[in-house]
């Protein structure tokens, strides 16, 4: 095992950039639809952040060790996802959750605060780093809402471009938000939709949230220069930016010096997670 300026380098080639026990319970399954209350409980692992992959193991992380098929199993894609606070989650301390590219859900309570600000930093970072453009639509009915095709493949786009990506994509969603909003479908109107509605400007919200999230982390990253992610995540902490990194900072903000300090509107877990 080796360091790099990003992370640790397996044995297998695949970054390593966080490792840690987390409580994890599942809350909604693919496209948001509720998970059934017996397969909602919350379970132990032993959490492992490598690449783009988000591994829950039942022991502790041992390089040499091979992946259980209960291991490959319980393991969470993270490119094209969110993590942010679960702010109004009373139930228990230290959770944040976490949205992926096909909508699951899934809460994870840290150890303390201090762990719940860094894997939430760690995976979103990591995800902004790697998730590739989407693709278009699915072709269908133009009345009929569909998400656009979200690759599961590392990014190959420098640095840069990857952040003029998520930047133009923020744009892009935002314009398409105020449109929507400027036409609201009729009281009266009922049915397929009003869901088809719905389920569009949900999708803009949380899109708009997520990049705006990814290039305000990128802009930071390159602001505080190297590739260190421990570094990153201490100078966001010194720089009282870190919650604010989670709660859709603007990014039309002139820029300062150091890491970014930008406010924003909060997310809730309410607002973001479907009920």
């Amino acid at each position: 095992m080796k360091r790099t300026g990003s992370g640790l380098v397996s044995p297998s080639g695949s970054l390593l950039y966080k490792t840690g026990f987390l409580v994890r319970k599942v809350h909604a399954d693919c496209d948001g639809k509720r998970t059934p209350r017996g397969k909602r409980g919350w379970k132990t692992f032993y959490a492992v952040l490598k690449g783009l992959i988000l591994y829950l193991q039942k022991g502790e992380y041992r390089p040499d060790k091979q992946l259980s098929d209960e291991d490959l199993k319980n393991a969470v894609s993270i490119h094209h996802s969110l993590a942010i606070r679960a702010t109004d989650y009373s139930k228990r301390p230290n959770v944040f959750y976490l949205r992926t590219a096909d909508w699951r859900v899934y809460l994870f309570q840290a150890p303390n605060a201090e762990q719940m600000q860094s894997w939430i930093t760690r995976i979103n970072t990591v995800a902004a780093m790697f998730s590739a453009p989407p693709l278009p639509a699915a072709i269908g009915s133009q009345k009929k809402f569909s998400r656009p095709l979200l690759p599961g493949s590392a990014s190959k786009l420098p640095q840069e471009e990857q952040v003029q990506a998520h930047e133009t994509r923020f744009r892009s969603i935002s314009t398409e938000l105020v449109q929507l909003r400027s036409y609201p479908p009729d009281r009266k109107v009922k049915g397929r939709e009003l869901e088809e509605y719905r389920l569009r400007e949900e999708y803009l919200e949380f899109e708009k949230t997520r990049y705006e999230t990814y290039s305000m982390l990128l802009r930071a990253k390159q602001r505080c220069g190297g590739d260190d992610l421990s570094v990153f995540e201490s100078m966001l902490l010194e720089e009282g930016a870190l919650q604010r990194a989670q709660s859709s900072p603007t990014l039309q903000q002139e820029p300062n010096n150091g890491c970014s300090r930008g406010q924003g509107q909060r997310h809730s877990y309410r607002q973001a997670v479907r009920k």
